[in-house]
């Protein structure tokens, strides 16, 4: 063991100490060995290796660092030099055979511990140098020149201590003696680059994810100094104490907290719709347990940020905020918003930024066993490669609960659902809520899966009537409109108007906004749109809910907003004017009015929308520039048939089946079914799993992700903000209040500062408007009208 510790396998960096190549090999079996406990039995692979998928994740664990041995890379670990240049993973490959006697096995082991960093290869782009195979698919000269010096005394030293740690841990261990290293290596990675091919089976190539990702989760694991949790606290006795609190569960509930499978839950608003979904997750959290040996992990998706945030916080009041993992791009943003710090208390700030990015590394760590989410975070694990495998096998035997899930965008819905199948495949549950949902949605999504889905409707009457629906033949921005809604507001009520893009709601805030303010003081009108600062966004969004919340006292005044109002806040109004769009938007815009259905029914005002072309080419017409025309209109021909009357909420899901059976239906269908083959044989065959598929990153953050940018004018207090923590992450997390969301497509209006790692555009910003205007170049100037 002398010959041992003074070899490391980290330098010493931020604080913390050096650490010393078995430490960190022993850590990282440990951390294998935790997550093994956790995810239990992964029926997915026995197929390729029976019941011997966590003895090889725990062997490649054990020694995924061994090449490291190398004095190449024990010099520049001490600062002897600056750099080595060569993969210590590949070095790795050598120590196996003496220690794995099972061919098969250490195979498998071989996988784990040579990919844990980077691409064996690069078929795309014909091989580049951060691919294994370019670098060392070479001969034994060169490949023994590129790793230099190995010590042999040091190999048989750590060879022994890793057969008496594998021998202690209960892993098959081989008694072999470690040949010449660089040679035995050499011949591994031969042997690998050689035998994985395009004829290699699905359940070939999920395996490989798998062991992938459990390796690499490991490893980033005890790097961290991290440790899973392994308490579901959505179990039996939270079913049994969240029952009893509600004194008398409807019959919905209890159906759905009695099946054993697949749930579609289609319950009213305010009828307890997500207390029927936990009730459902805590049953299927004990019988996964039994069958798999594990804690299955709980996931609540929902489509928007702010409603994810509002469901981590209702979430962390029933289990306790530490049990809850907040799993979106602004994790961290979250979590520094909810600590409690005075504005002008800078330190204080800095202090709550460090904890936030604490918090978020430990959900990117998969720490908590409970987590909120957008379904394209989860989704992410289709990239798979060492930096998203990890998903892929934490989501194994694990419980899905797909709230609000949009049927109208059926690319998006069709990616939904072929992860939804890869979820079934890995020994999940999976349950999807809506409080509106067309039948033909319930067919694709039982035809997507293959156990069987059970469906659980609420009966009629669950939910009292909460609104009177009025038509009317003009736009939004009408000056009769105006007048109507200033009446409204003049008789003290509290008024939601949603436009469709943000510059009708930027018209109609200022046309209505200073009587409002003038009757109810400053927060008597609020404008809430998605191009705002993203810390102004935040105050908006607590404003409004201190105000128009559910809890809060009813007071008049006037929100205007885009569709982010849909489904990310909890609140109450008394009137709603809305222009038309498609279906299921209007009936989330209708349920921010009268929520809890304590009132009459209350009058929620569809304008006709405005049809038109977007600029740019086409010839397909677009409602106010955003929705397709086709569903908008074939909804607002139903909604024209039922003017002045009173919506319940079982007819509006007759209406939805309408849309839904027509012309447009029927191509939406088409698209969704496509969408799912196509996000399946792209992304979720895992063919060539350990090739380079950084190439979809891009492919995927195109479709679910759009561009952040800063305005030029905040450049200094964005670069002071960034270097005011002492710590990057952090200080990022403080400068990220200046950023602005905006859509890919509009990269070609910005640039890119490459000393501050962040977009930069040029543009014209109001504390209460938001983004007003971006100049670029003439023939691609920005109108803030054609983004929402």
């Amino acid at each position: 063991m002398t010959a041992l510790a003074a070899v490391l396998a980290k330098s010493a960096r931020r604080g913390r100490p050096s650490e010393t190549l078995t430490a960190h090999l022993a850590a990282t079996l440990d951390a294998a060995t935790q997550l093994a406990r956790r995810i239990g039995r992964i029926t997915a692979v026995a197929p390729v290796l029976g019941d011997d998928f966590w003895t090889v994740v725990r062997w490649a664990a054990l020694t995924h660092d061994a090449g490291k041995v190398a004095a190449g890379f024990q010099d520049m670990v001490t600062g002897r030099v600056r750099t080595w240049g060569q993969r210590h993973e590949v070095l790795s490959l050598g120590f196996l055979p003496a220690l794995v006697d099972d061919e098969h096995l250490r195979r498998w082991v071989a996988y784990g511990v040579v990919t844990h960093h980077r691409a064996l290869t690069d078929s795309i782009r014909g091989g580049t140098r951060s691919c294994l195979a370019v670098t060392y698919r070479v001969g034994i000269g060169e490949f023994t020149e590129l790793f230099g010096t190995v010590d042999p005394a040091t190999v048989r030293a750590l060879a022994d201590w890793l057969r008496d740690t594998g021998r202690a841990a209960g892993l098959p261990t081989g008694t072999g003696d470690v040949p010449d290293l660089l040679p035995v290596a050499h011949q591994s990675l031969a042997v690998i680059l050689d035998e994985w091919d395009d004829d290699a089976s699905d359940d070939d190539n999920l395996a490989a994810i798998l062991v992938q990702g459990a390796v690499t989760l490991a490893d980033h694991l005890s790097s961290a100094h991290g440790s899973l949790h392994h308490n579901q606290p959505v179990n039996r006795l939270f079913a049994k104490a969240l029952t009893e609190s509600l004194a008398h569960p409807h019959p919905h509930q209890r159906r759905a907290a009695a099946i054993s499978g697949h749930l579609l839950l289609r319950a009213p608003t305010g009828s307890g719709k997500t207390e029927g979904g936990l009730l459902w997750a805590a049953r299927q959290v004990e019988e996964i347990a039994v069958l798999t040996g594990g804690t299955p992990r709980v996931f609540l998706t929902l489509p928007y940020l702010a409603s994810i945030n509002a469901m981590a916080a209702r979430l962390g009041l029933l289990l306790g905020d530490d049990s809850i993992g907040v799993a979106h791009s602004r994790a961290a943003s979250y979590h520094l918003s909810t600590s409690i710090c005075p504005e002008d208390d800078e330190q204080a700030r800095v202090d709550a930024a460090h904890k936030a990015v604490s918090r978020a590394a430990a959900t990117r760590l998969f720490a908590e066993t409970v987590r909120v989410a957008t379904p394209y975070q989860l989704m992410r694990g289709a990239l798979a490669g060492p930096a998203h495998s990890g998903i892929v096998v934490d989501s194994a035997n694990s419980v899905f609960i797909l709230d609000e899930l949009h049927a109208y965008e059926p690319r998006r819905l069709g990616f939904i659902l072929a992860t939804m199948r890869l979820w079934e495949r890995l020994g999940g549950r999976i349950a999807v809520l809506s409080a509106t949902l067309p039948a033909a949605l319930g067919e694709l999504i039982t035809n997507a899966l293959e156990q069987p889905v059970e469906h659980v409707d609420a009966e009629p009457g669950t939910a009292p009537p909460r609104h009177r629906l009025a038509i009317r033949h003009r736009g939004l921005t009408d000056p009769e409109t105006i007048d109507e809604i200033a009446g409204r507001i003049a008789a003290g009520h509290s008024v939601l108007v949603v436009a469709n893009n943000v510059a009708h709601a930027q018209e109609l805030y200022e046309k209505l906004g200073p009587d409002a303010r003038e009757r109810y003081g400053p927060d008597g009108a609020i404008l809430l749109h998605s191009r705002f600062r993203r810390r102004e966004r935040l105050d908006l969004e607590q404003r409004i809910g201190s105000r128009y919340g559910t809890r809060a006292t009813r007071a008049g005044g006037l929100v205007v907003a885009t569709q982010v109002v849909e489904v990310s806040l909890d609140v109450d109004f008394d009137a709603l004017f809305t222009s038309g769009a498609p279906l299921e938007a209007l009936l989330q815009r209708f349920g921010r009015v009268n929520r809890l259905g304590r009132r009459a029914p209350a009058d929620v005002v569809v304008h006709q929308p405005t049809y038109g072309t977007r600029r740019g080419g086409g010839t397909q017409e677009y409602a106010d520039g955003v929705y397709p025309r086709e569903p908008v209109e074939a909804g607002w021909r139903i909604l024209v048939g039922h003017d002045a009357t009173v919506v319940d909420e079982t007819q509006a899901n007759g209406w939805l089946d309408e849309v839904y059976a027509g012309p447009w239906g029927q191509q939406w269908r088409q698209n969704v079914e496509t969408a799912r083959s196509e996000f399946h044989d792209v992304f979720l065959t895992f063919k060539d799993p350990y090739d380079d598929r950084s190439r979809l990153t891009e492919a995927f953050d195109e479709m679910f992700d759009g561009t952040e940018a800063i305005l030029d004018t905040d450049r200094a207090d964005y670069e002071a903000a960034l270097h005011s923590a002492g710590q990057l992450s952090a200080g990022r997390l403080l400068a990220d209040d200046y950023l602005i969301p905006m859509p890919v497509w509009a990269s070609k209006l910005t640039r890119y500062d490459r000393t501050l790692g962040v977009v930069v555009v040029n543009g014209d910003y109001d504390k209460v408007l938001g983004l007003c205007a971006v100049r670029g170049p003439e023939s691609q100037h920005y109108r803030i009208g054609e983004l929402i």
